[in-house]
C-alpha cells in the first residue's frame, strides 16, 4: 500500500475510534463488554481534557458498581518471575470460577518518554482466556501518575464484573508506596538467596508487605528457597506490625505450580479476617481519604504552575533564593500568596 494510503487507513481507525469513544454505552461495560471496558480505560488514560471529563462521569456512574473485588498488588525486584508468577496465579483463579484483571504498570522511559507496554507478550496464555483482562499502562508523570490511572482503572473492571484484581508493579520503588495505598492485599515476591538481597529491601516495603512469596523454589533451588523462606520470616518478626494480619512468607513455584493454591489460600484467609475484624471497608475508607487529599495537593501544585503571575515571578525568586538574597521559606510564601 502506497504511504499515503496508509497513512489514510491510520487516520481512518483513529476517526473510528473517536467516534466510538464519544458514543460511549454505559450498560455494556456493566454487562461485562471487554471493548467498552477497553474504551472507558483509553477515556481514563487520555489527556484530552473532553476525554477527561467523559471519563469521571462514566466513573460517577459505575460507583455503585464497583468494591466488589479483592485487589491484590504485586511487585518483586526484576527477574524475580512477577509475569510467570501472575499467569500462573490468574489461571489458577479462573479454573476457580473467578475473573481475572490484570493491570501491569510499565515504567515510561524519562528520556524518550515512552513505553515498552509488552505484558501480553509475557503472559501468553492468561491474554487468550475470556475470563481474564491484561491492560498494561504507562507510568508517565500525569495528574495522579500511575496512582490516579490505575484507581480508576480498577474501579472499571470491577463494574464490567472481574473478581479479582491484580496490581503488578516493576522494582521497588515509589510506584510501590502508590500501589500498596490502593489494593486490600499487597505481595512480595522474592528470589532464593536471601543475604544481601534482603539487605536491600527497603524497610518500608517490608512493613507494607502483608506476604513475602519466595518463586522459584523449584529444583536445586528448593533447599535454598527454605532456608530463604527461614531468614525472611525472623526478619518480618523483627518488624512492628499493629494490623490484625501477621504477614506470612511461603515459597511457590509458578514455572512448576507448585504452592499456587497455598498462595490464593492465604489471601482468602486475609480476606475473611478483615471482614471479622471489620477492617476491610475500614481500609479502603481510608485509602480513598487520603488519594482525596493526595489529588488536593497535586490539583493545588497544578494550579500554581499554570498561573501567568508565579510563571513570570519564579524566575527571579529562583535567582534570589541560589544567591542568597532570600530565603526559600519567604520565597514560598510570595508564591502562594499569590493565590
Amino acid at each position: 500500500m502506497p504511504i499515503a494510503g496508509t497513512a489514510s487507513a491510520v487516520l481512518s481507525l483513529r476517526q473510528r475510534w473517536w467516534f466510538e469513544l464519544q458514543a460511549f454505552d454505559l450498560n455494556q461495560l456493566l454487562s461485562g463488554n471487554r471493548r467498552s471496558l477497553a474504551k472507558a480505560i483509553t477515556l481514563v488514560e487520555s489527556k484530552l481534557a473532553t476525554h477527561r471529563d467523559q471519563a469521571q462521569d462514566i466513573l460517577e456512574q459505575i460507583l455503585p458498581h464497583s468494591g466488589n473485588s479483592i485487589r491484590i498488588g504485586i511487585t518483586g525486584v526484576p527477574g524475580v518471575g512477577k509475569s510467570t508468577f501472575i499467569e500462573a496465579f490468574g489461571l489458577y483463579l479462573i479454573a476457580q470460577g473467578k475473573r481475572v484483571a490484570v493491570l501491569a504498570v510499565d515504567p515510561s522511559s524519562p528520556i524518550a518518554g515512552g513505553s515498552i507496554l509488552g505484558d501480553k507478550t509475557r503472559m501468553e496464555e492468561l491474554s487468550r482466556r475470556e475470563e481474564a483482562y491484561i491492560r498494561p499502562s504507562p507510568s508517565e508523570g500525569t495528574l495522579g501518575g500511575v496512582a490516579q490511572k490505575t484507581r480508576e482503572t480498577m474501579l472499571l473492571c470491577e463494574a464490567a464484573g472481574y473478581d479479582v484484581i491484580l496490581v503488578e508493579t516493576v522494582g521497588v520503588g515509589q510506584s510501590e508506596y502508590q500501589v500498596a495505598g490502593m489494593v486490600d492485599f499487597f505481595m512480595v515476591l522474592m528470589l532464593p538467596g536471601g543475604g544481601d538481597e534482603l539487605q536491600g529491601i527497603k524497610k518500608g516495603i517490608m512493613e507494607l508487605a502483608d506476604a513475602l512469596v519466595i518463586n522459584k523454589a523449584d529444583g536445586d533451588s528448593e533447599k535454598l528457597a527454605n532456608l530463604t523462606r527461614q531468614q525472611y520470616t525472623s526478619a518480618m518478626n523483627l518488624l512492628r506490625h499493629t494490623s490484625f494480619w501477621t504477614p506470612r512468607v511461603m515459597t511457590c513455584s509458578a514455572l512448576k505450580g507448585i504452592n499456587i493454591d497455598t498462595v490464593w489460600g492465604m489471601v482468602v484467609d486475609y480476606y475473611f479476617m478483615a471482614l471479622e475484624e471489620s477492617a476491610f471497608q475500614a481500609k479502603r475508607a481510608e485509602q480513598n481519604r487520603d488519594w482525596m487529599h493526595q489529588l488536593v495537593n497535586e490539583m493545588l501544585t497544578m494550579k500554581l504552575t499554570r498561573n501567568a503571575e508565579i510563571k513570570r515571578m519564579l524566575p527571579g525568586l529562583e535567582q534570589n533564593v541560589e544567591a542568597q538574597k532570600i530565603t526559600a521559606f519567604a520565597a514560598a510564601r510570595q508564591i502562594i500568596d499569590k493565590l
